[in-house]
């Protein structure tokens, strides 16, 4: 999708000239103009027309969907619209509220076979409409404005807090985090699942950027422990807070929380369970809660003309009261001192710093990536090409083939997986059994199991990695080797996994005997399963790789492809191209 900034017109009418999230170029107030009269656009500007005349035919109704925390503020807008006669085009509004967590709708819009029964969408974050349009789906999303923000930040109750050093001692997001999970604190520290939860998702990107040249290791690790107290949502995770003064190991005593969600807690908790706020320094990842109009190229232009109204309502005086009043922020975040305050903050904690850029969708995909693999743990089956051409020398590598290479990199690479993930090898050239292309050197199993004679699978792993060899005169059957691959890891998935055939070629097919690439993609596609999803990263090695053929591969069941031109940067590609498949698998 892209960002969109708002510097000068951020959450005012001016938003509305703001172009759509799908690239195309939508200017409301223009169709407003190409729709109706340059009077009735007057009209529309100064509020509409006369509310003392009476009601012309029947209401015109529009469906609204909010995320929840928000929803209760929208929803009583929209019956003051209602008590007021609100019109458009001279017709009384019916605006009907429903609350939906943004993730959900998010998951709906994403679909290619269903089309939204709502026109108005208010989700927590921008993040949401960024993955529908990232995803391809039907549904066309225009961000109109955005209504109210909510840093986000960790909250701690009081003990947990004052081991931190609250409020004096400030943080990097990075920095509090380890503080936070460290032997000094050793708080319980919990959030929501970052896939489902828009405070979740920004938490850990806040953490990653703040990560340095070790972000991807730093993350991955903070995720694993994140991952020991997830939450399913904001509500559950807000439930896991003790509510008695019984210590239960199951509840948390410090969260990723947002402000919003802090200031509602304490309103309603007795002293002992109130939170205490970090906003941690360096920029404040927030919600930002757009106003998005689903849809707008199918919708009636009555309709595109009622939902600028209502936006205008909510924009007004009374809602940005009232949203102040139940702990949003303005959009472009403004400090609001007493707001603050009763959310947990005090001086010296940064909280009146401006928002950080938020994050594009594929940081937050690139993140949700990690997330993903991490806590769900990987089931990967490694596809090895074996044939006479990775003997080949490589370039400057002091006497080392493509082979050396590869499988330094595949052993350097396994040390970034846990004892809870399965991995197995495959390795391939033209009939290593018989008229097989391929064998199978490990099964896929969990890297911490241990043989008989007490060996991990790890470490029988990295010794199979290390005694690769290519096959003298040995050809690449590539195409019966990835559909056999394919096969088995769909009929072997592991359900709560991250289930994914991984296949590293330096070649072209050059098995004359095997399917041909429009019968390999056809059978690949059929032996695809909804319900046991694997991806297939085919990555090529050097410059005699068929790049278009990995990709053929690869798409047939929507996965990726990599071209390597040094065998040398295998393991960042091979670290990024599980993180890049997880990101779409925790996406779809």
């Amino acid at each position: 999708m892209g960002r969109h900034s708002l510097p000068d017109a951020y959450g005012t009418d001016e938003a509305v000239l703001r172009r759509s999230v799908r690239g195309r170029t939508v200017v409301i107030a223009t169709a407003l103009v190409l729709a109706i009269g340059a009077g009735a656009v007057v009209a529309v500007q100064a509020g509409l027309l006369p509310q003392d005349d009476p009601c012309a035919g029947t209401d015109l109704e529009l469906a609204v969907v909010a995320s929840p925390d928000i929803a209760p503020v929208v929803r009583k807008t929209a019956e003051r619209a209602r008590a007021a006669e609100l019109k458009s085009d001279g017709r009384c509004l019916d605006i009907e509220v429903s609350a939906r967590p943004a993730a959900e709708v998010a998951q709906s819009l994403r679909s290619k076979d269903t089309r939204p029964d709502f026109q108005v969408w208010i989700p927590d974050s921008s993040i949401w409409t960024g993955m529908v349009t990232a995803g391809g789906g039907v549904a066309s999303i225009d961000e109109v404005t955005r209504l109210a923000s909510s840093p986000v930040g960790m909250a701690a109750l009081r003990d947990g807090a004052r081991k931190l050093g609250w409020p004096e001692k400030t943080y990097g997001w990075a920095e509090l985090t380890d503080a936070a999970l460290g032997e000094g604190a050793g708080l319980r520290l919990g959030t929501a699942d970052p896939a489902v939860s828009a405070t979740g998702a920004l938490a850990l990107t806040a953490m990653h950027r703040a990560g340095g040249k070790d972000a991807d290791t730093r993350t991955a690790a903070t995720a694993k422990l994140l991952s020991e107290r997830v939450e399913p949502g904001d509500t559950a995770v807000l439930a896991s807070l003790p509510d008695s003064g019984l210590d239960d190991p199951k509840d948390n005593d410090a969260l990723f929380l947002s402000e919003q969600a802090a200031f509602h807690h304490n309103a309603g908790a007795s002293t002992g369970g109130r939170l205490d706020m970090f906003y941690p320094e360096g920029g404040t990842v927030a919600l930002d809660y757009p106003y998005a109009i689903v849809d707008n190229d199918a919708m009636a232009m009555d309709r595109v003309r009622a939902a600028s109204r209502f936006q205008r309502l909510l924009t007004d005086a009374k809602t940005t009261d009232m949203l102040r009043r139940e702990g949003f922020r303005s959009p472009e975040g403004r400090l609001d001192a007493d707001l603050a305050m009763a959310a947990g903050g005090a001086a010296p904690q940064p909280f009146d710093a401006p928002p950080a850029e938020p994050p594009a969708p594929d940081e937050i995909a690139s993140v949700l990536g990690m997330w993903t693999v991490t806590v769900q743990s990987a089931r990967l089956t490694t596809v090895v090409d074996v044939s006479g051409s990775m003997g080949e020398l490589v370039p400057g590598e002091a006497g080392q083939t493509r082979m050396d290479v590869t499988k330094n990199a595949l052993i350097q690479a396994l040390s970034q997986f846990t004892g809870e993930d399965e991995i197995g090898l495959w390795r391939f050239s033209t009939r290593l059994e018989g008229e097989q292309d391929y064998e199978e050197v490990t099964g896929t199993t969990r890297l911490a199991q241990r043989t008989d004679d007490g060996a991990s699978h790890r470490e029988l792993l990295a010794s199979a990695f290390g005694g690769l060899q290519p096959v003298p005169d040995g050809a690449t059957g590539l195409y019966d080797t990835a559909l056999a691959a394919y096969e088995r890891q769909v009929k072997e998935y592991a359900p709560g996994r991250f289930n994914a055939v991984v296949l590293l070629t330096d070649g072209a097919n050059e098995d004359p005997g095997s399917i041909s690439a429009a019968d390999l993609a056809a059978r690949l596609r059929d032996a695809a399963d909804p319900e046991r999803p694997v991806g297939l990263i085919a990555i090529g090695i050097g410059p005699d790789a068929d790049i278009e053929a990995c990709g053929r591969i690869a798409e047939a069941v929507g996965g990726e492809s990599y071209r390597v031109t040094d065998p040398k940067e295998i393991h960042a590609v091979l670290l990024r191209a599980v993180t890049d498949a997880g990101a779409k698998a925790a996406l779809s």
